[in-house]
């Protein structure tokens, strides 16, 4: 097959062409910077005209673009979409009713939500890994694993550019202090999400007031939705990550890899951001302790960043989230923890059992390069794609 993937700065994309490059499938690669999602007049010409020049079987993208699937929609062709971000606020929009759309979910409640609302192919697909470009990583950079050595590893964003910020001090006192509760609710909770639901219709009337929601034309987006996971989910994770860090740091050596602001974060080594395709799977490696937090919006799926670690051989500790159980066996392929007194006593644990700590790291590497590999997931996608009869779940 003949496929054109559009391709932006989703970390999965190498990975994702290496896969259908294995089958024996062709991939074309367009490049082009999209400010708007739903519409751009000179992208979507670029596009109707690559695919009226030459025969491809669908077009593929990691996240979903509106432009992209009217494009294809006009031109008779499938368009492909596989979400590594959850939810996507992109999906919310009359285009992804259209007949040429194919998506697929790594959030499984996000799967039922739309679902739901009655899209003819939609999909779960959780994400994955690909074990042996991690492990040529890992063999060309084995003279620098003492640089990456850390009793605790974190790697990621800690939020700190977020909308609340800047508009708490806007908003009227008695909806300061309701998200306040609300932030300080959901950081109590580990696999679930209450936000949205504490937006009541009262509440939302009176942040309308304060707070203005911008939609591109078709969107269906609301106000709840996007104050949830845009403003409130993402502080939620700055919170979140910043006490663990902290309350880790009064015992352990933490180090942080990030090109957030942690002047703040008194204690925890700072050691920049890392890249993620020579760098990362290093520091998974050799750290005794990786953490994961998975941010709120994720509401049951398993985010790309344990999948990463477990491919690398890393020991994870991670958030508990419900799809975990359904993939991994808790404390034998990674541990994952509910709440902050938990994610010490773990910590404290596993770092004076060594042997326990790299079974488990050994045994979760085992499983993902058995079960949870790119080309797996790949040959899944396509055979919903193309089978005769749609399976919508597997």
């Amino acid at each position: 097959m003949n496929i054109l993937v559009y391709r932006w700065k989703a970390y999965n994309y190498t990975d994702v062409i290496a896969s259908f490059q294995m089958l024996g499938h062709t991939v074309e690669e367009l490049d082009y910077h999209l400010d708007n999602y739903d519409f751009d007049e000179q992208f979507a010409g670029l596009l109707t005209r690559k695919l009226r020049e030459r025969a491809y079987d669908f077009v593929f993208s990691m996240n979903y673009f509106g432009v992209i699937s009217d494009v294809c929609e006009s031109c008779s062709i499938k368009y492909v979409s596989w979400s590594c971000d959850s939810p996507l606020l992109s999906m919310y929009h009359r285009s992804v009713y259209n007949a040429c759309n194919y998506l697929f979910l790594f959030d499984k409640s996000n799967y039922y939500e739309f679902l739901g609302m009655g899209l003819a192919h939609v999909y779960y697909l959780p994400l994955a890994v690909d074990c042996r470009r991690i492990e040529h990583v890992l063999e060309q950079t084995r003279d620098r694993s003492s640089c990456y050595r850390n009793e605790i590893a974190f790697v990621g964003s800690l939020y700190e550019r977020n909308s609340y910020d800047r508009i708490k001090g806007q908003l009227p006192e008695f909806l300061q202090g309701y998200f306040e509760a609300v932030i300080r609710a959901q950081m109590d909770i580990s696999g679930g999400n209450i936000i949205e639901d504490l937006l009541t219709s009262d509440i939302l009337m009176q942040l309308e007031e304060v707070y203005h929601l911008e939609k591109s034309e078709g969107s269906f987006s609301n106000l709840g939705l996007v104050f949830s996971t845009t403003v409130l989910g993402f502080q939620v994770a700055k919170r979140q990550r910043r006490q663990a860090l902290l309350t880790l740091a009064k015992k352990h050596d933490v180090t942080i890899y990030t090109n957030s602001d942690t002047s703040d974060l008194l204690g925890v080594a700072y050691r920049g951001g890392v890249d993620y395709w020579n760098e990362m799977p290093r520091v998974f490696h050799d750290s005794k302790i990786n953490l994961n937090f998975t941010i709120p919006n994720i509401v049951t799926g398993i985010p790309l960043r344990v999948w990463d670690v477990l491919g690398a051989g890393g020991f994870l500790l991670t958030n508990y989230q419900a799809e975990l159980p359904d993939y991994f066996k808790n404390k034998e392929d990674l541990v994952y923890f509910e709440d902050m007194r938990q994610l010490s006593e773990l910590t404290d644990y596993y770092l004076s059992h060594e042997e326990e700590r790299c079974a488990i790291a050994g045994h979760g590497q085992e499983t993902v390069k058995k079960s949870h590999t790119y080309l797996q997931r790949i040959k899944k996608m396509l055979d919903n794609v193309f089978a005769i009869e749609t399976c919508q779940m597997w």
